[in-house]
Formats: structure tokens, sequence, C-alpha cells
């Protein structure tokens, strides 16, 4: 194959680098350049071994490494393709799990909280609550793939959901099924640099550039009935929206 003989080639220029870290860095580089697209599988590990002379640990760690820098995306029983960057309007008031079926991926989530307690000070503001209404908190890593997209902070009114088991995949079909899936929201984005605690979560270096979503959803009636929080990975998205002409 082309790919694999552009890869040969640009691993001698790096004869000094470790084995995993040559391979590695040739397979980025092959990216980088559209030798592979985004959604193209690559050759199996051991095809890949025997190509280069090396060992399939050395493969599994070049690709782990490029797995975890959401480069590259492991799919269970299909093999390991090329990440595509998600594009997500702006616009379009739609879930992650809504975005990332409609792009053929699996979602699933990593609860790293769920729970119960009472609206604080600037919660109570925001929601337009009296103070001690209960609400339900939930904080996840979101996947897509297995690979880890965002982190998630949602504080919910307790009202607005049957119980705080009623969120499985989607907290917006929760939501919607009792009636209080968001109409409409307000949206802010600005970047951030990932905590260690951040980045040893979603899994890319400290300090790494991610995106910051604040969200303040309104069911039909105009009740708030969402504030949340998510800290999108930088290498993996890209919020487009469609301007027009002032009138």
């Amino acid at each position: 194959m082309k790919s694999l003989a552009k890869i040969e080639k640009r691993m001698a220029e790096e004869s000094a680098a470790p084995l995993y870290m040559r391979l590695q860095r040739a397979i980025r580089a092959a990216i980088e350049e559209n030798v592979w697209s985004p959604n193209d599988v690559l050759p199996a590990e051991r095809e890949l071994a025997g190509r280069f002379s090396l060992s399939r640990v050395t493969v599994r760690k070049a690709i782990d490494g490029l797995v975890d820098e959401g480069i590259l995306t492991r799919r269970q029983g299909a093999g390991t393709f090329v990440a595509s960057r998600v594009e997500k309007s702006f616009a379009q008031l739609s879930s992650f799990t809504e975005d990332m079926r409609a792009r053929g991926r699996t979602v699933r989530s990593e609860w790293l909280n769920r729970s119960q307690g009472a609206v604080t000070p600037t919660e109570s503001l925001m929601f337009g609550l009296s103070p001690g209404t209960p609400v339900y908190r939930f904080n996840r890593i979101r996947y897509a793939d297995e690979s880890p997209m965002a982190i998630e902070y949602s504080t919910i009114p307790a009202f607005c959901l049957k119980s705080i088991n009623a969120v499985k995949t989607s907290l917006y079909a929760a939501l919607e099924e009792n009636g209080c899936r968001p109409a409409r929201a307000l949206q802010r984005l600005r970047a951030v640099n990932f905590t260690r605690e951040q980045a040893e979560l979603i899994g890319t270096p400290e300090g790494a550039a991610g995106l910051l979503i604040e969200r303040r959803g309104f069911a039909g009636d105009g009740r708030t009935v969402e504030i949340t929080q998510s800290y999108y990975r930088g290498d993996a998205y890209d919020f487009v929206a469609e301007l027009s002409l002032a009138k």
C-alpha cells in the first residue's frame, strides 16, 4: 500500500527516536497530510507489525497513544479508524447523544457524580427558584466510539425529571419524557486549557486546549430547566454557526 510506504519512509527519517514513537509520528503525519482521511480504517496491528518488523506490543503502544489523543478511534469488532472531527452547529439545540448517533457513532457515559441537593444562591437566581428547592446534579464523561469527547456538569430542577435515575444515556430524552425538554437555550463558548484533573479524565495532556460551553436551557413555557457546563476536547470538535447580514 502506498500509505504504508510513506509511513515506512518517515520512520526511517527519525531513526533516533524510540520505535513506537517513530510509528506514532509517522501515522500522525500521514493523517495530517490526508494520506488517510477521517473514518478510514487502519491496517490491523498484525499487518503493521509484519510490514515494519515491529512487535505487536510496540504497534499497540503507538496506536494506544493516538487513540488517547483522539486522532484514532477503536470500534469494537470493526477495527481502528481515523477519527473524524465533529462539526456541531451552534444554532441547533440538540443533545450530545443526538449529535453522535446522527453521525453513526456509539455513545456512552461514565458517571462521576449523580446526586441530589438544594439550589445554591447563584443557581436560585439563574433558575428563578426559591432557596432550598431540590435539584439533581449530574457529572459525567461523554464517549463516542469509546473515545472520551467531553466532561459534562449539569444541574436540573428535581421537578423536571421523574427521578434522579431517569437519566440513562441522554439527559434531553429524560427531560422530554417529563415534558421539560429545553425548547431554546442561551450558550456561551470560550477557550480553556484542561487542568491536570480534567486532562486525566478526558485523556489529553495537561494544559491541552479545550472548549467550554455554558448552556442555560428554557422549556417552552419559559422556565429555566437546565444549567450545563460542558468541556469539549479542542482536537475533536468544531463549532460552526450560520450568520446573516443584520437588518
